[in-house]
């Protein structure tokens, strides 16, 4: 008996002494972790302030190289900005507006630089100029704020989730959200793209919970007797839809269905994967019969990779004016190797449906357009972003330089005007 009670009293100092060091353990963490946030806000105060500077030092000149200094100084700053602010748990919609507007001035330098538009620059600058210098004295005044804590960690993960909406970080959240709207308005394309995002352009009618599952066991014969939740999206997301998570024996996963007519976003299975039985060749042929079953029979086989448990197989939808392949457009599906069941799906991309507008192509020489010791193995018509939410038809060319590296290259090429877009290095 008094054995058990010196190793039950050994235990119990044991234990206090564990919870003891356990504690200072992760009061030296959260120590550590608030440093680091601090000097992320001191740095992203002090190119705040740099940031502005440069704005307005890019307003002095005439002489073109010293311009492009300036604009230079504006794209690079931009970035370290936004790196600084990326790393500083400040909540998710104020790190938004962040990205974006530091985004946004970033790229306008940079097109300012390659186009030469210097007036255009000259005139949205001032203005510009002027509210980053509020936005700089508002964020020292939100990082003082938080300075006021006394390293208290409790106290920042109450700002940074919001519990306690009245601090100084949300006085630079509403500023920053009318700077933004004011300071860079939406182009047409931009807008046509958010449009697309946010699924504006469906107007099928609204489906009920019921309905939704009755879909997806039709989609899904394999969860047919499986068990649903259902929840809906919040009121803030970009749209409506069902989130449904379903569990049936091995097998425990989520479909994601607009409201709007229930089609198909997401599906996810998770499940043990035996050893591969089948070929690619075989699960190709079920993969083909996936996309037909999900009601996407406009799409075209694009490129197929494997894992260790499963092909992961990307379509395509074909424009059928010329029948190129609009990538982005794309679903993309998860085949086990095992069985090849479906254990995957993302048609986010398909559902987004591109606006295509008419395009020529004109004929390349490839003779002429690449040198001598390059060989065009293969050309594909496609569309593709050119970096100005556009899609433009393509050439994608596969070609090989045949010395004695034998490199192979994607080169993507407008179809049109013959500028290049885009070359990928492959072997």
């Amino acid at each position: 008996m008094k054995t058990w009670l010196v190793i039950l009293t050994a235990a119990v100092i044991g234990l206090g002494a564990y919870s003891i060091n356990l504690h200072g353990d992760k009061e030296n963490l959260q120590r550590t972790v608030l440093a680091q946030y601090t000097d992320k806000l001191t740095d992203a105060s002090e190119k705040l302030s740099h940031l502005q500077r440069a704005v307005s030092q890019s307003l002095l000149f005439q002489d073109e190289q010293a311009i492009h200094s300036e604009l230079d100084s504006v794209w690079r700053l931009s970035s370290e900005v936004r790196s600084s602010i990326a790393n500083i748990p400040i909540g998710q919609e104020l790190s938004n507006e962040w990205l974006n507007y530091l985004g946004r001035l970033g790229d306008e330098a940079r097109r300012t630089a390659k186009t030469g538009d210097y007036v255009a620059w000259r005139e949205k600058m001032p203005q510009i100029s002027t509210n980053l210098q509020s936005l700089s004295d508002e964020w020292t005044a939100a990082t003082v704020d938080f300075y006021k804590n006394d390293g208290k960690m409790d106290i920042w993960v109450q700002q940074v989730d919001q519990k306690n909406p009245n601090t100084n970080f949300d006085t630079v959240k509403d500023t920053l959200k009318g700077y933004g709207e004011k300071d860079f308005p939406l182009t047409l394309s931009e807008s046509d793209y958010q449009k697309k995002i946010e699924l504006k352009a469906l107007q099928d009618a609204a489906i009920t919970e019921k309905e939704a599952i009755e879909k997806i066991k039709y989609l899904f014969p394999t969860i047919k007797d499986a068990t649903f939740t259902v929840t809906k999206s919040s009121d803030t997301a970009p749209y409506p839809f069902y989130h449904i998570q379903f569990h049936q024996g091995i097998r425990l996963g989520y479909v994601d269905l607009t409201e709007k007519g229930g089609h198909l976003l997401s599906y996810l299975v998770e499940r043990p994967v035996d050893e591969a039985q089948l070929s690619q060749e075989e699960v190709l042929k079920k993969a083909q019969a996936y996309v037909k079953k999900l009601g996407m029979e406009d799409v075209a086989y694009v490129e197929s990779r494997e894992n260790h448990q499963a092909w992961h197989v990307t379509f395509a939808r074909v424009n059928p004016k010329d029948q190129a392949l609009i990538y982005a457009d794309g679903v993309q599906l998860k085949i086990a190797k095992d069985t090849g069941e479906l254990l995957g799906a993302n048609a986010m991309e398909y559902i987004q449906e591109e606006n295509i507008k008419p395009q020529t192509a004109q004929p390349i020489d490839w003779k002429t357009f690449f040198q001598d010791d390059v060989h065009v193995q293969e050309v594909k018509n496609i569309y593709t972003d050119n970096g100005q939410f556009e899609q433009r038809l393509c050439y994608e060319v596969i070609a090989m330089r045949d010395d004695t590296t034998q490199e192979t290259f994607r080169i993507v090429i407008d179809a049109e005007h013959h500028n290049v877009l885009k070359v990928e290095y492959l072997t």
